[in-house]
Formats: structure tokens, sequence, C-alpha cells
């Protein structure tokens, strides 16, 4: 079969507008022939009735004493409500289709409720529907154990539903549709001269995802990429292509993929810096420090290790109880709350000199003091405070002649 997923998110479903253009997409699918599979998220934002966030609210105003099992079936319901109602609008319209949840689509996980990983896709009843003629619409961002519980896939599950069923059903593409049209090289409320990329690297947007952009789920596109399947990256509301995202060497005619140094900036705010100095003779603090985070199930990022100690970021929502950790273990921390990390990033930056001078040179023009820096051969990340963010990225932006 010639199969194509395509993945609506929450805006692209909220309401009889944004969903008569879902129908659209399906039918220049269906005109391509095209074999469909339509996975979607549950409709609107928070506040909205259907919403995940709603429905954790819900949650919380009803006790907050509901089991992560219990509240995986709850938050289920958004995506089924999408399913059902888009398999009811399809039919209005003449188009066959019929709607599964991620269970009965095969989608089988762990028992990690409210983060669960995909063990394995079992298509079959999907295959057995597309024969039949029907558009398969699939609730996405959830599962179900062994033991057939509701399970959930965690923030973006969506798409990680998407790009693995795309590799289960060995499907030709998979089109991520958003409310924006493909992913561009900063954030347009940041730099109102981002521009939109043609075409991007797996790893590219991986990294892009990881540090900051929100416009896919990096989970997903290593699903994708394991799996050789390209993804685009476009607007529900209009025709437009979008971003295609692939293996370099399979992106061709794509003026400046192959060349361009730098691909885009991402910023990810709400980080506190913490400092942690060994006294003279300590060995172990290296040991100590990232055990007792990783005992908290505190997350931690940018890490640095010398001799004279450790420098890490964490969530500014989490630094209290780190603090107070370490500070029970004897040592003493040095907090730089509400620090941002700022992110270049491109393919074509492994072993070019002078792209870290750049970087300092930007962003030392704007008076914006360095607070730490990693790297890796496709990214340079800076730590600086949070009310320079912006700042930062519209420097290295025209640093590095995005807007062009």
């Amino acid at each position: 079969m010639k199969i194509l997923v395509q993945k609506f998110g929450g805006t692209s479903l909220s309401t009889a507008e944004a969903r008569a253009h879902v129908i659209e997409h399906i039918r220049d699918a269906l005109q391509q022939q095209y074999k469909l599979v339509v996975v979607v998220s549950a409709m609107g934002r928070k506040g909205e009735p259907y919403a995940t966030d709603t429905l954790l609210d819900w949650i919380s105003h009803n006790g907050e004493g509901l089991p992560d099992r219990e509240k995986d079936m709850l938050l289920c319901c958004g995506e089924l409500i999408s399913a059902a109602t888009l398999c009811s609008l399809l039919r209005a319209e003449g188009i066959p289709a019929a709607a599964l949840t991620g269970a009965q689509a095969g989608i089988v996980t762990n028992d990690d409720f409210g983060n669960a990983q995909i063990l394995s896709i079992h298509p079959e009843r999907i295959l057995k529907l597309l024969d039949q003629g029907n558009v398969v619409i699939v609730a996405g961002f959830q599962g179900a154990s062994k033991a057939g519980d509701f399970t959930t896939l965690g923030r973006g599950g969506s798409d990680t539903s998407a790009t693995a069923l795309g590799a289960a059903l060995r499907a030709e593409i998979v089109d991520i549709f958003t409310d924006v049209g493909g992913i561009l090289t900063a954030d347009p409320r940041i730099v109102s001269e981002a521009k939109p990329l043609s075409a991007v690297s797996y790893m590219e947007i991986c990294n892009m995802a990881h540090l900051g952009a929100k416009v896919i789920h990096p989970r997903a596109v290593e699903l994708a990429m394991h799996a050789n399947i390209p993804v685009r990256v476009r607007s529900t509301f209009t025709k437009e292509p979008g971003t295609l995202v692939t293996h370099p060497d399979a992106i061709k005619g794509e003026a400046g993929v192959q060349d361009r140094l730098v691909t885009g900036i991402a910023n990810a705010a709400n980080i506190t810096q913490i400092q942690v100095l060994a006294q003279e003779g300590s060995y172990d603090l290296q040991l100590g420090v990232f055990k007792a985070m990783a005992l908290q199930r505190i997350s931690v990022d940018f890490i640095n290790v010398n001799p004279s100690g450790v420098v890490y970021t964490v969530f500014d929502h989490e630094a209290r109880r780190a603090a107070d950790t370490l500070r029970q273990l004897g040592y003493e921390p040095y907090l730089t709350p509400h620090c941002a990390k700022v992110s270049v990033i491109g393919g074509g930056m492994s072993g070019v000199p002078g792209i870290m001078a750049n970087i300092v040179e930007a962003l030392t023009g704007e008076d914006i003091q360095i607070l730490q820096s990693a790297d890796s051969h496709a990214t340079i990340w800076v730590l600086v405070q949070g009310e320079d963010m912006a700042k930062a990225v519209r420097a290295l932006h025209r640093q590095f002649a995005l807007h062009r």
C-alpha cells in the first residue's frame, strides 16, 4: 500500500473552521491515491473543554487523589473525542472512515503511566481497515500496557504516535500539521525576521526540539530517523509544503542545506545554574552531587565537571529541592536562578573554526554575559541571564545572517 500518516494537533481540531481545513488535507491525500492514517490530539488548549491540561485541572479540582493508572484512563478521553468527532465529520462528507483507540491500533507500551514507552506496534487491524477503503483515525498520545490498561506517552505523545505508526506501516511520509507553516530559523515571537526552512536533517531538528523549539517532539523525530521515514512539518491552514525533515543525503535541490553552517537558533527559559565547589582533597564530590540528584529524580543538564567542582542546571521549579538536598549532604551550592539556554544549531558547523568566536562576538556586542557554554558536533549552547534571552537570540540570528 501507498500509505501516508497525517497528524493533527489540538489547535488544528479546536474549531469548526480548523476542522474544515483538516478535511481538505485529507481529501488532498486521498486524491493522490494514498491510503490514509490520521492521528489526532485532544482538541484545543488549556481552558477548552477536552484539552489535556483541562482534564488535568479537573483532577486537581476533584481531590487530587487519582492514581497514575486512573489518571491515564481519564487523559485518554480527549483524543478519543477528537477521533470520534473527525470520524463523524468525514462520514458526513461521504468519506469512509473508522476510529481506533491507541490500543485498538495495536500500540503496546510499558506500564510507566504518564510517560509510557512504546514496546511494539501490531498494525494488522489498521491494514485491514485501509484495505477496505477507510480513512483510519487513531487517537494519539496513547496505547495500552500488556495488561490492557490505558497508557499515555507523555508530552508530544501524538507526534510519537504518528511517527511510530509510520514506521510500523512503512509509510511513505508522515505529515505533522500544526498552527505554524513549518520550522523556522528562530522563534518568530522573538525574531520577527525568522525565516521558514524548506528542509532540515533529522539531527538538526532533534537538537532544535531538545533545546527549546516546540514544533515537533524529539522522540518522534528519532523514531522517524531510525525508520528512515521522511517527516513534513506543515500548517493546517495553508497548502504550503512546509519543512521536510530527512537525512541530509536525501535532500535534493534544497539550496543551502548542505553548505549552511548554522540552521537555527533555539532557546529555553526558566533554568537555574547550580555550582558546587570541592574542598581540597575531596574527590567524591561529583558522585555525591549527581547521585543525590538521581535519587531525587531531578533532571540535570548543561553539565561541566572539573577538579574544582561541578556546574550544572536544573529547571527553576526544581531548584529549591535540589539545593536543599545538597545542603543536607553538607555541600554549599551557589544558585543563579532565572537563566536561559540559547543554542546555535547546524549540521555544517562540525570541524569549522570560528563559530564560537562569532557567538562570543555577537553576545559581547550586546553586553550579554556568558555564564556557561558547551558544545557538540552540531550544536553550541550558552547560558545567559533570563532577561538577556531574547536579545541573545536576536543577536545570534543577525550574526549568522539567518534572516537572508
